[in-house]
């Protein structure tokens, strides 16, 4: 089985950590034994974090040393010393899910170290679902989390996470019920059903008419409609007077013998 240890040079990916032992010390750095077919070179900038004068300061010929890859060539193995981060900003995208420790806790968030140069923060209201006062009411300092990056700035090299976005939410919110039709336009507690707003298209496609319009057609009505009935009743009134005063007038009108 192969191991970082033993694997080929062209397959050593960066970051890959491996155990070596130094075999020459020069001003510039030192040279490596990492078991590849090609030598290891530590730089003088990559032996510590901070800043050293003399390689033979910190480290002697034969001396076991743990190294990371930081770059591979085709003629040697770049390394360093300095644990690289687990993210570059290069590395960072939305939707990423990461894991750290809270490091730091405010009144509006807890930042997390996972890895990055910068630790992300939590806003409050990334923390969980519903209200959250203060960042201490969920987590403290020292908890690891799971959380999904939000956003990356790399120019304000800022990073926002939230745990919420990880959460399913605990609001069960429950469909409005179709509102019972009581005449139009008049709905309760949802919408109107397919029916209904049909029976109210339909009525409120009807015209409307104005006052001035509605005396208008009773006024021809009347005169269209009612005022024939009323003439034909005179017309017929005055027929049976004249015949009843003709009878009357004959049994009157006496008679020759």
């Amino acid at each position: 089985m192969t191991t970082p240890d033993t694997a080929p040079a062209v397959a050593l990916e960066p970051k890959t950590k491996l155990s070596g032992k130094v075999l020459k010390i020069t001003l510039a750095g030192a040279l490596v034994d990492i078991g590849q077919s090609v030598p290891g070179v530590l730089h003088i900038s990559q032996i510590s974090e901070t800043p050293i004068n003399k390689v033979e300061d910190v480290l002697k010929e034969g001396q076991e040393v743990a190294v990371w890859v930081k770059r591979v060539r085709n003629d040697r193995i770049e390394l360093t010393m300095v644990e690289p981060l687990a993210y570059d900003w290069k590395e960072l995208k939305a939707d990423m899910v990461v894991k750290g420790r809270v490091t730091r806790l405010e009144t509006y968030g807890a930042f997390v170290d996972f890895g990055a140069e910068r630790p992300g923060l939590i806003h409050v209201s990334e923390l969980a679902h519903g209200f959250v006062k203060t960042a201490s009411a969920v987590v403290k300092e020292g908890d690891e989390v799971e959380a999904k990056v939000l956003d990356v700035d790399r120019r304000k090299r800022q990073i926002r996470l939230s745990i919420k976005a990880l959460q399913e939410s605990e609001m069960i919110e429950e469909a409005p019920k179709p509102a019972e039709y009581k005449g139009k336009g008049k709905r309760k507690g949802g919408k109107k059903d397919e029916e209904a707003y049909a029976m109210d298209e339909e009525v409120s496609n009807i015209p409307e008419f104005t006052a001035m319009q509605i005396a208008w057609q009773q006024a021809l009505d009347k005169a269209n409609g009612k005022n024939k009935i009323r003439a034909k009743s005179i017309k017929s009134t005055s027929r049976e007077k004249e015949d009843l005063f003709s009878s009357t007038l004959e049994k009157r009108l006496p008679t020759g013998g």
